[in-house]
């Protein structure tokens, strides 16, 4: 899937710039955009769902919620996006949406990306405080400190994207309009240096510090005794939670940001078409990947929160009554 970080791939300064290239752009299998359709649909209701339940259903959020509601909506930032990049790739490549739809595209997806990598990585933090450090009295655990914490988050997404509309531009190759492609050859140099800056500083630092309040919080709970009931059902739910924060990670972000890293130094060494053809291909399916982060988050709030639960056998229950 072609996105935020594929900024690597393919910048132009006019709006349908020719290129010449040596390899030549890849028609995806059909597979792919069929793939991304039913994730699509599991997008859409899990957190159409959760974000239901979270804005009418919870009356009082605490300083954890705040953060989990953020993370909903960078999940929910993919619903307008997603339909269109089915489009693209089932009319082979084509972009026939404009330039300006493909920079908001590209704009969206970044913040969808590295919103949810931010906000999880925030909510591991909080996490280990609130247990660990339960009896410790922090920002963390006021609410208007985690909105303010949350806007600065948003800020932060909206000034690394803008970029995104000054200098990316539709490109045509191969007489196809390409909404960024890998193919691109102005500017390899940049897409190379740039990637690293965004797989340190966006990716592994976070999953660094999310690894490290993991293992940490991991520790505690394993040393804690669990007579009460209660407290055997938190202990669980606190071992559960961290084997999902780090599934997601593992499973929704490691594959994209390898593939992408593999692609660019490919792409600036010039490299066998074939080598470039078979990145690319692992490239897009890495998107499908990242994908399953918006059907995994969900169980993080059920894990996290005994309000979400709560509030989502409520409304199950009405549902059913109903019918």
């Amino acid at each position: 899937m072609e996105t935020s970080s594929q900024v690597f791939s393919a910048i132009s300064f006019h709006p349908v710039t020719n290129v010449s290239t040596e390899c030549k752009p890849q028609v995806l299998p059909h597979v792919i955009p069929i793939l991304m359709s039913i994730l699509f649909l599991a997008c859409l209701v899990l957190n159409s769902t959760s974000l239901w339940i979270f804005w009418f259903h919870i009356k009082q959020w605490n300083s954890g919620m705040i953060l989990q509601f953020n993370l909903v909506l960078t999940d929910a930032l993919l619903i307008p996006i997603v339909p269109l990049m089915v489009a693209y790739f089932s009319l082979g490549n084509s972009w026939q949406f404009g330039q300006f739809l493909c920079q908001l595209k590209v704009f969206i997806l970044s913040t969808h990306l590295y919103g949810s990598i931010y906000f999880l990585t925030l909510i591991s933090i909080h996490r280990y405080l609130a247990v660990v450090h339960y009896s410790t009295r922090t920002l963390w655990k006021k609410k208007s400190f985690m909105k303010k914490l949350s806007l600065f988050v948003w800020f932060l997404l909206s000034i690394q994207g803008l970029p995104f509309f000054i200098i990316l531009k539709t490109s045509l190759l191969n007489g196809s309009v390409k909404c960024l492609s890998i193919h691109q050859s102005e500017f390899s140099s940049l897409y190379l240096y740039y990637n690293i800056f965004l797989v340190t500083v966006n990716f592994l630092l976070p999953f660094g510090i999310s690894l490290t309040c993991y293992a940490l919080l991991g520790a505690t709970i394993a040393k804690m005794n669990s007579t009460s009931l209660r407290g055997r059902v938190m202990k669980t739910k606190s071992l559960q939670m961290i084997m999902v924060s780090l599934a997601i990670f593992v499973i929704c972000f490691v594959p994209l940001h390898v593939s992408r890293t593999v692609a660019v130094i490919v792409k600036h060494y010039n490299m066998s078409c074939e080598r470039l053809h078979q990145v690319e291909m692992a490239y897009y399916a890495s998107w499908l990947f990242t994908m399953v982060n918006c059907c995994l988050n969900p169980l993080i709030y059920s894990f996290a929160s005994e309000k979400f639960n709560e509030s989502f056998s409520k409304s199950l229950r009405k549902f059913r009554f109903l019918k």
